[in-house]
């Protein structure tokens, strides 16, 4: 059961096949032989996801039926799950319970899936290795002595393994694009707007954008559908109509204008993961695509601009974060600049402090202007970049991400290096648009993701795209060896 789709799945369940009691019970007795392996998880909420597995046996048995009903999930441990710990892989948060479910949670479990536990991530997404956490490094189940890549890290590495079909992630910079091409998945990061934030922990509020990890585009498809949608509480969140992202996958791809950026394929790309992006250009040729090489001339400020930008966001959202209110408090404080200071330094950990400190730097009077305001300035130019190419073609491809899967611990000695594996999924997200990374073959055995983007809100093209090279390679079909 455990290599079953999500697809499948739901195949299985409206045909009587099993019920998601048998399927949720088999999936939790993996999870706990497996996972010691793979620290994917932080919290396992067993007794919810019995709970809700009867809940949608029941609801099948009335005759009810759903792509979602029943199918097992799991939660980036950001997403706000009422009454169970949503610690955003920190020691800030570690006794925090939350009074209510964010919106994703809510809109999902109202689809009938059913919640397995909470995955661990970068502490406050801010990391690309999932190094960061509190409750230790998450391993890539390719390699146990590589990152599986962050900060969805623990979706990524949980999915990977066939502890679960899917699950959910956030993408700020390519937080749910990079570890899916690190674990060999199909990750998809929509529109900012698309899917609510409410009830997200924020990291960077112009830039988060929840989204699907899963084995293929079509399982894709079915989880962003249970996302994806309006939320009046969420004042970032986009009134437009979700279309069935399910129906539109088998549309040809004749005449499909595909762009490949000439700047993708400079010096810091690994030479083994150009051949097989060009590989899978061939591909797409093969299904009717049209090839051309477009410019996006200001991609190579893109990482001092989202460096600038996330942590300025980062350094206002964490400031509620005081030791006062709710999540880590220091022992004894002396005054009220003590309980300040040694609760934020006691509860946030190095990666956090360092963004907290570079944001703050940013906005700070005398230096706004001179990196802030230029970084969003820079945004700008990022966005016109890619609304000139896309009145050259529909869709844009390249690498995911420039290296393989490296070593646990290889970068801690030098952050900037980890800085620069985001270098080709960030610009999506200083723009505002959708991009999907699906499984392109393997180095040393490590996997390798090639990357979509579209224009805003062709979600549907993406996976339209993925999927139709997904029935004509077999990639996404690897399993790791062990699991």
């Amino acid at each position: 059961m455990h290599q079953l789709t999500l697809a499948e799945i739901a195949r299985g369940l409206a045909d009587k096949k099993f019920s998601s009691e048998e399927l949720t019970k088999v999936l939790l007795a993996r999870i706990a032989q497996l996972d010691p392996q793979l620290n994917s998880f932080i919290s396992l909420t067993e007794d919810l996801a019995l709970q809700q597995a009867k809940a949608a046996d029941a609801r099948r048995a009335n005759g009810e039926s759903g792509a979602l009903l029943g199918a097992p999930i799991a939660h980036k441990d950001l997403f706000c799950t009422q009454g169970i710990r949503t610690s955003c892989g920190s020691k800030m948060l570690d006794n925090f319970k939350a009074p209510y479910d964010a919106t994703v949670v809510a809109k999902l479990a109202a689809a009938g899936a059913v919640t397995l536990g909470k995955t661990n991530m970068d502490e406050f997404a801010m990391g690309s290795a999932n190094e960061s956490s509190y409750y230790g490094p998450v391993k890539n189940p390719w390699n146990l002595e590589h990152v599986p890549g962050g900060s969805s890290g623990g979706s990524a590495a949980a999915v990977a393994a066939r502890l679960l079909p899917a699950a959910t992630g956030t993408d700020t910079g390519g937080s749910i694009r990079q570890p899916a091409a690190l674990t060999n998945l199909t990750g998809l990061k929509p529109t900012y707007g698309r899917v609510s934030r409410w009830g997200m922990i924020a990291y960077a509020s112009s830039l988060d954008q929840g989204g699907p990890l899963a084995r293929t585009a079509e399982d894709c498809a079915i989880l962003l559908q249970g996302m994806a949608g309006f939320d009046p509480q969420d004042s970032t969140s986009i009134d437009e109509p979700v279309p069935d992202y399910s129906a539109g996958l088998n549309a040809s791809l004749q005449g499909l204008r595909i762009g490949v950026p000439k700047e993708y394929f400079s010096a810091g790309l690994d030479p083994r993961i150009a051949d097989l992006i060009m590989a899978s250009v061939e591909e797409l040729k093969k299904l009717g695509a049209v090839i051309k090489e477009i410019s996006l001339p200001n991609m190579q400020h893109a990482i001092p601009a989202y460096y600038v930008i996330a942590p300025a966001e980062a350094s206002s959202n964490l400031s509620r974060f005081d030791g006062v209110r709710f999540g880590y408090r220091c022992e004894d404080p002396k005054n009220l600049e003590d309980l300040y200071k040694r609760s934020r330094g006691e509860g946030f950990g190095p990666e956090v402090q360092r963004r907290i400190m570079v944001g703050a730097y940013a906005l700070s009077a005398g230096y706004y202007d001179a990196y802030y305001l230029k970084a969003q300035k820079i945004r700008r130019l990022i966005k016109n970049d890619f609304m000139a190419a896309f009145n050259e073609v529909d869709i844009i491809l390249g690498p995911t991400t420039p290296n393989p899967a490296w070593k646990l611990g290889a970068k801690n000695s030098d952050p900037v290096a980890a800085y620069l594996e985001d270098v080709y999924t960030i610009t999506a997200n200083l723009a505002g648009l959708p991009g999907l990374s699906m499984p392109a073959g393997f180095v040393d055995g490590l996997p390798v993701g090639v990357q979509l983007l579209a224009p805003y809100f062709q979600e549907g093209r993406l996976l339209n795209v993925a999927h139709q090279y997904q029935l004509n390679t077999d990639w996404h079909t690897r399993t790791p060896t062990g699991f």
